[in-house]
């Protein structure tokens, strides 16, 4: 397959210490939704507790403009939500019971409650998931299959979630190794989280809007990587 190559290719170019997952699109979840698309970011890092600069932006310029948005907004009307939202329910699930972590952080923030502060490259992660409206998962590649499915959970599947016990995943899009599903656009599991031993790293943007605005939101994923988590030899593959 084309993305095979690629991803291939990024590891050969790149050098990383171990093999890139390689990754496809489950065809039963893109009939279902044809704008499905992901993109794949492959990176370097040395995570730590926190980034002072990140949390200086985003109190002194970032907050307020996004609070003031969402006084006036609907939160299906922020951008990629309302799409997201309308893939949930053709996969036969509740958008208001599993909410994308997008549209989870929005309503944090609309609430007035502080964001998480979890480690560099997750509070990177969740920044640029407020900017862009999408619902973005970063993993651990060391403790990742070397082949990844974007698919539609099976009956019966299920996983203990960052902060949520007991994630039922039937009909959810997942990412899924042959140990199973590790992630989703919902809730990640713990098995591949980012911690203070990550060294490689993935991040995928999960997008149900189709591809161009897939691909406008990846300069403002980037910079946000490169400048508040310190990520090195980035790549990134759209799917």
């Amino acid at each position: 397959m084309a993305e095979n190559t690629l991803l291939l290719n990024i590891c050969l170019q790149q050098g990383y210490r171990m093999a890139l997952p390689i990754i496809r699109v489950d065809e039963n979840l893109k009939a279902a939704w044809p704008a499905t698309h992901i993109a794949c970011l492959y990176y370097t890092v040395d995570v730590y507790s926190k980034n002072q600069d990140l949390w200086d932006y985003y109190k002194n310029e970032f907050a307020p403009s996004l609070e003031q948005k969402l006084t006036t907004t609907n939160l299906p009307d922020m951008p990629n939500i309302g799409m997201a939202r309308a893939a949930y329910k053709s996969f036969g699930i509740d958008p208001g019971r599993h909410r994308i972590s997008s549209e989870a952080l929005y309503r944090r923030v609309r609430q007035g409650k502080v964001l998480y502060q979890i480690n560099s490259l997750v509070d990177a992660n969740n920044l640029a998931s407020l900017e862009t409206g999408f619902s973005l998962g970063s993993y651990d590649i060391s403790h990742i299959g070397p082949e990844v499915e974007f698919r539609l959970g099976l009956q019966g599947e299920s996983y203990e979630g960052i902060g949520k016990t007991g994630m039922t995943l039937e009909n959810m899009p997942v990412f899924a190794d042959a140990a199973g599903p590790f992630g989703s656009p919902t809730s990640d599991s713990t098995r591949a989280m980012i911690t203070g031993n990550t060294k490689e790293a993935m991040t995928i943007i999960y997008s149900f809007s189709g591809l161009d605005a897939l691909e406008g939101s990846l300069s403002i994923t980037q910079r946000y990587f490169e400048q508040y988590a310190a990520v090195v030899d980035l790549s990134i593959a759209v799917i």
